[in-house]
Order: C-alpha cells, then structure tokens, then sequence
C-alpha cells in the first residue's frame, strides 16, 4: 500500500513540475488551473487501467472525470476571460515561488485522491449500500458547487451588478455555497471508497475530506475571501445585515 501512494505521489508531482517549467518560461497563468484537474485524471486513470475494470471501479473513475471535466473548464474559461491570475502577480516572474505553488499543488491532488486510488487498489465485493449513499453525496455536493458557481458567473456577467455582491439563489442561504459542494463531493469520494477499503486505509484516506474542510474554512478558501468582501463592503450596513443572516458555509435558511 505504502508503494502504491508513493508511486502516485510521484506521478502527481512530476506532471506538475514538467508543467510548471512550460508556465514559467511562458510567464503565463493559463496552464495554471487546467493542470490542476488534469493531475485528477492522470492519477486516476492510470489508478483505474493498472486495476480490475469492476463496475466499482468504473464508477469511481467516472466520478473523477464528470468533477474534474467541470472544475477544469470553470477554471479555464476564468482565466481566458480574465487574461491571467491575479493571486500570481507577486509569484510568476520568481522561479522557486512560482515553483513552490506548482509543488504545494502536486502534493494537494495527491492527499485529495488518496480515497480514490486506495478504492481502485481495493477489493470491494460488490456496489453496495456504502458506496451508493457515497455517490449520493458526491451528486448533491457536484449540483451544489455547479449552480452556485453559475449563478456567480451570471451575477458578475450583469453590468447591472458591477460592485455588489451575490445573495441570490444557493447565495441567499449561504455566503459559500460552492464551498460546502466541494467539501461533500470529496466526503462523498470518502464514503464511497469505504465500500473497498480495510481499516488502515481507511484512516489514510480520511486524510482527504479533512484536509479539503481545514483548507477551505480556516486557510485559502472562506477567510480569504471574507476579508476581500469586509474590506470592500464592510461598511455597507446592507451587506453586513446580510452577513449577519446568512450561514457561512452550510446551506441554512436566513436567521431572523
């Protein structure tokens, strides 16, 4: 087992590596997002064709493909509308700190995919009632950070809507919505791969949903972005009446 994560951790940080010397001779961000949900699916394709094709395992490939196909080309029209990655600007033109986002984010898909590659690598008997109520959530967290990022876009595409911040649709209940979908579509990975794994692997494998949850609510998703809107709307008593009746994370219907 110990081989198998190691081999893919390797996989996981060449890719990365072989693409960050393209960006940064390029001096550009638009290999930047789309390598990010290529490395989900090199690592769980070459999981799932190293592998018996069970139907377990073809789901669980499929899952892959239908969130990373979604994430990358979310990502990707982001930048080639924007024309390039603000969070870079201080990073693209320095080879060790540019290189160390590439490295950090290698090592990020790896934890991710520790539940899937584990899974493929297992023996599950059969699809059972685990790995259904483990699709389920998958679903739901995928429609969940689906809408919300299309409502986004849609609020942003208004000129009408220059300057404000969304509180409608998925919004309305929450102030990140599309968080919370992320953080159950990989809960929903964890679930699922329960159905194959033995003890040991499973407690590797929690290391995924839990390492998405304390990223994204404590470090570089929701405080991050909740420092950019006080400080653009902070004295805006509307929005802090909205902030003050709004979940921050779970989907919750407005406090009074």
């Amino acid at each position: 087992m110990i081989e198998t994560i190691i081999f893919f951790l390797v996989i996981s940080i060449l890719f990365n590596v072989a693409l960050f010397l393209i960006a940064f001779k390029l001096q550009s961000d638009k290999l930047t997002d789309i390598s990010y949900a290529l490395t989900f699916l090199i690592i769980g394709i070459t999981a799932y064709v190293l592998n018996e094709k069970s139907l377990y395992n073809t789901l669980i490939l499929l899952m892959i493909v239908a969130w990373a196909i979604r994430i990358g080309s979310f990502l990707l029209q982001r930048v080639l509308k924007s024309g390039k990655d603000s969070r870079f600007d201080l990073l693209r033109s320095s080879f060790f700190k540019f290189g160390q986002f590439w490295l950090l984010q290698g090592v990020t898909v790896w934890v991710l995919m520790l539940p899937v590659v584990l899974a493929i690598y297992g023996k599950p008997d059969e699809f059972g009632l685990i790995a259904f109520i483990g699709l389920t959530i998958f679903i739901t967290g995928l429609l969940i950070e689906t809408i919300a990022d299309l409502q986004k876009s849609k609020f942003r595409n208004d000129v009408s809507n220059k300057d404000k911040w969304i509180d409608s649709g998925l919004w309305r209940y929450s102030r990140h919505p599309n968080y919370f979908g992320e953080i159950l579509v990989w809960i929903g990975f964890y679930v699922f791969a329960l159905q194959s794994l033995d003890l040991n692997s499973a407690l590797i494998a929690l290391a995924s949903p839990i390492f998405i949850s304390l990223l994204l609510i404590f470090v570089s998703g929701i405080p991050l972005l909740e420092k950019s809107a006080d400080k653009k709307w902070g004295n805006n008593k509307k929005y802090l009446d909205y902030k003050r009746k709004t979940s921050i994370l779970l989907l919750f219907p407005n406090r009074k």
